[in-house]
């Protein structure tokens, strides 16, 4: 038989595993308002998916990328830098923790890799769909 300290454990334990799940939601929450303030949405991960899997060829080297190049196509594995080998870590909320987690992050990572993906910034409609994808991986 349960006794409550026993029911109060398994549900501290169950607020504990879900607390980094809406810390998340909650930061792509706000970033998606800040796109839609922007003028930007209604927001669509089918159409995430296809900027995910969009190839541009490279104006500076003439290779063709997409940001499947260096996260490949399954988010939830790990991926390699195309320029310097380096690993990097699922982007995936539901294997990676961190991901998603800070919105410094989310707007560093998209500065960066949409100018080397694109060879330019992403607009905030673009941002929206590509985390409205990323967050249902």
């Amino acid at each position: 038989m349960k006794t409550s300290d026993d029911v109060l454990r398994k549900g501290l334990f169950i607020l504990l595993l879900t607390v980094p799940l809406a810390s998340q939601a909650s930061v792509v929450d706000e970033q998606l308002v800040s796109y839609q303030a922007n003028g930007a949405g209604p927001f669509s991960a089918q159409k995430g998916e296809q900027l995910w899997q969009q190839k541009v060829v490279s104006e500076k080297d003439g290779r063709t990328r997409s940001c499947t190049t260096c996260h490949g196509n399954d988010l939830r594995s790990t991926g390699k830098h195309a320029k310097t080998g380096k690993t990097i870590e699922p982007l995936s909320p539901a294997v990676n923790a961190e991901s998603l987690s800070s919105a410094k992050k989310i707007r560093k990572w998209f500065k960066r890799n949409c100018k080397w993906t694109w060879g330019r910034e992403c607009t905030p409609q673009e941002k929206g769909d590509l985390l409205s994808f990323i967050r249902n991986q």
